[in-house]
């Protein structure tokens, strides 16, 4: 599809925020980076970095096929409440909101990849809930999404300096994007505001020397246009 940016789901993907930059929107004031688009600029499916300026407001909006977001810094806000740093929201098919910031804020945004109007609404203060212990060792998580009957599941994980692991993508491909820190395989290292969705078949040692912070999405490719 024309324009489209790393839209080949067959193929890994990489990109780094801090190598980017930003380009304007049709919210006054509201910045963005695009990490992945399939689809119209406007209307297709989109992975991005937002920025909103102090008192930048967006028009009011629909979100057909849902919408994902992490509060990175600021306060994020909408008719619907005020959403400090560390907040995840997941706002199912059908929901509108008018978003606004009246300090400023940095959101890490997914649209149009949740279809289901049967999906929760789900508005979680990440900063609250305790770090639990994983399959891994060294390797702490707080799951944010995961529903009955939909396949896809959202994750942070805590790493803890040397923690590493041997890293299979099956089923329906993996995302990362690392919020504190960084990652490493044996090829290079991903420092903080690296993007990577890497597709089934891979497999890699993934490692984390000084310890990171990580977003995780778990078998998302079924809900992804390919370009």
């Amino acid at each position: 599809m024309t324009g489209a940016i790393n839209g080949d789901l067959t193929l890994p993907a990489f990109e780094n925020i801090h190598d980017m930059a930003w380009q304007s929107s049709p919210g006054q004031s509201v910045f963005r980076k695009r990490l992945h688009r399939v689809g119209g600029p406007e209307s297709g499916q989109v992975t991005s970095v937002v920025r909103y300026e102090p008192g930048a407001r967006f028009p009011a909006h629909d979100h057909p096929g849902g919408e994902e977001i992490l509060v990175l810094e600021g306060v994020f806000s909408d008719e619907h409440g005020d959403w400090p740093a560390g907040s995840y929201l997941l706002n199912p098919e059908g929901f509108r909101h008018a978003p606004f910031s009246e300090s400023g804020c940095l959101i890490f945004v997914k649209l149009r990849q949740f279809p289901g109007t049967d999906r929760q609404k789900v508005a979680i203060e990440t900063h609250a809930s305790p770090w639990l212990n994983g399959k891994i060792t060294g390797v702490e998580s707080k799951l944010l999404y995961q529903q009955d009957g939909f396949a896809d599941s959202t994750w942070l994980e805590r790493w803890s300096p040397g923690a590493s692991c041997v890293l299979d993508v099956t089923r329906l491909g993996l995302e990362l994007f690392v919020l504190e820190g960084s990652i490493n395989t044996a090829e290079r290292q991903y420092s903080e505001g690296s993007w990577l969705r890497l597709p089934h078949g891979t497999s890699l040692v993934l490692g984390s020397e000084n310890g990171c912070t990580l977003y995780v999405k778990r078998d998302g490719f079924g809900y992804l246009r390919s370009a």
